[in-house]
């Protein structure tokens, strides 16, 4: 009987314990040394009442005092076992004083007291050690997390394809460049025969003969041809990484860099050429002074005319070099070309009906206007050279662009138009279909329009020539 009553005391209290615990969260080093204390009370008066420490209740403190140090702090563990050891010898020393000394007991007891300091400290050991191992796996689980993020957006934002295969050719993962340039919304688990065939036939490819060089894989989706380059990983299922490039891309970027080094060349070589260029025009000059015959004459013209010519291309040649210089204001058209074209057509000598001006919408465009205006004398050269200069032979259409904010100008002649076998080439530098031409006035146009943010295209074919710019009309 006094067991149960000892034993319901001791369950009171635990509950007791846990209430207070849930009511007062803040004080939980108080809540745990009362909750230790009553354990320790309790416990001792089962052990007192059961017989001593061979009733077994001692092992009961030996698991408090373990709980106690997995979730104490600091020192107060050490109290905890020290609390425990005088009670337990309080005891001890209570029963001898009852009966007779009992040596045995005492060293029982003492052994006890040990084991409870020794089980308070390595559970505290542990304890600490498991917090550290936590905070270091939340830390790491951070840092994770944000790699993750970081890897996503990367992968998000890269200009080539990648795509993340499994053995059996199914799509696990992909970006959003990879499915534009496959031309596919396959989602997660989606067949690569499904998304392109092609490359799921250069896959097997690889897969059977080995290699670690790329292949070119031409996607009929969008008639793109693509550079694919396959990479073995270490995952565990021995998934396959796929790089995809667009080669049309890279063309354009090597075009590029060739087109500038090229630009740098030229330019050296116009400012080595216009010194004695000038001299010989100047001797030229000089020499159609003295009337020597028709034969003088004649190639004293020739001598003339050519250097013209070069001392033209030695001029677009080092304004191409200035395209960097860019001082955009917006131009108000409607004022700006009525303008322009009276000048040119009084330069040129040109009849006024020839040139046509067309308003619609916006009419207004960010652009230098130096810059436009050698634009703008270029393409009104190329058309009137291949119309066939009559009233409204050729045509400068305004509109609003299909973009908001966007205007378009488009120089519209009547001639022949351009062949397609031209097409691609039509903006090439030194190309050129007539016999005095420089082959550098579409090419420096087109130059200028990036250079101001805008476009200059060929539109599709029709009964003349279409050349379109496409600029901004507003935001300077």
């Amino acid at each position: 009987m006094p067991h149960l009553t000892l034993t319901g005391l001791y369950l009171a209290s635990t509950v007791l314990a846990v209430v207070l615990a849930y009511r007062h969260r803040q004080r939980y080093s108080m809540q745990l040394t009362a909750s230790v204390l009553v354990d320790v009370v309790v416990m001792t008066l089962l052990i007192h009442v059961g017989g001593g420490l061979g009733s077994g209740f001692g092992s009961m403190l030996l698991v408090t005092l373990a709980g106690a140090g997995l979730v104490g702090e600091g020192r107060l563990v050490l109290f905890y076992a020290a609390m425990t050891t005088l009670s337990i010898l309080f005891e001890q020393s209570y029963r001898a004083l009852q009966h007779e000394f009992d040596a045995a007991g005492f060293f029982h007891a003492g052994l006890f007291c040990a084991g409870f300091f020794a089980v308070g400290i390595f559970a505290r050991l542990l304890a600490r050690r498991v917090i550290a191992n936590e905070v270091l796996a939340r830390q790491r689980g951070i840092a994770l997390n944000n790699q993750t993020v970081i890897n996503q957006r990367v992968i998000e934002e890269m200009q080539d394809g990648v795509l993340v295969l499994s053995r059996d050719g199914r799509v696990k993962q992909s970006n959003p460049r990879a499915r534009q340039l496959l031309g596919s919304n396959g989602g997660s688990e989606a067949l690569l025969s499904e998304c392109s065939p092609e490359l799921a036939r250069g896959f097997a490819d690889w897969c059977r003969d080995g290699g670690e060089e790329a292949m070119l894989v031409q996607v009929a989706a969008n008639n793109m041809q693509l550079c694919a380059r396959f990479v073995c990983t270490a995952s565990t299922e021995s998934d396959v990484l796929v790089f995809l490039e667009n080669m049309s891309r890279l063309r354009e970027q090597a075009q590029q860099i060739k087109l500038a080094a090229l630009g740098r060349l030229t330019a050296s070589i116009a400012h080595e050429i216009r010194n004695p260029l000038s001299a010989i025009s100047h001797a030229g000059e000089l020499m159609r002074e003295e009337r020597r015959g028709e034969l003088h004459e004649r190639l004293l013209r020739i001598v003339l005319d050519n250097s013209q010519r070069l001392e033209r291309i030695v001029s677009d040649v080092l304004e191409l070099g200035r395209r960097d210089r860019v001082y955009r204001e917006l131009i108000d058209l409607r004022q700006m070309l009525p303008a322009f074209v009276e000048q040119y057509l009084g330069k040129e000598h040109v009849p006024a009906d020839v040139i046509r001006l067309e308003f619609s919408g916006l009419a207004t465009l960010c652009f230098d206007r130096s810059h436009f205006h050698q634009v703008l004398w270029n393409l009104l050269s190329n058309a009137l050279r291949h119309s066939q200069v009559l009233a409204g032979s050729v045509r400068m259409l305004v509109c609003n662009a299909k973009v908001d904010g966007q205007v378009e100008l488009h120089v519209i002649d009547d001639g022949e138009g351009v062949g397609d076998e031209w097409r691609e080439q039509i903006f090439e530098p030194f190309f050129t279909t007539h016999h005095r031409g420089t082959g550098l006035g579409l090419y420096i146009a087109r130059e200028l329009c990036d250079a101001n943010g805008a476009e200059l295209e060929l539109q599709a074919p029709g009964p003349g020539a279409d050349f379109r710019v496409l600029g901004r009309a507003v935001g300077c």
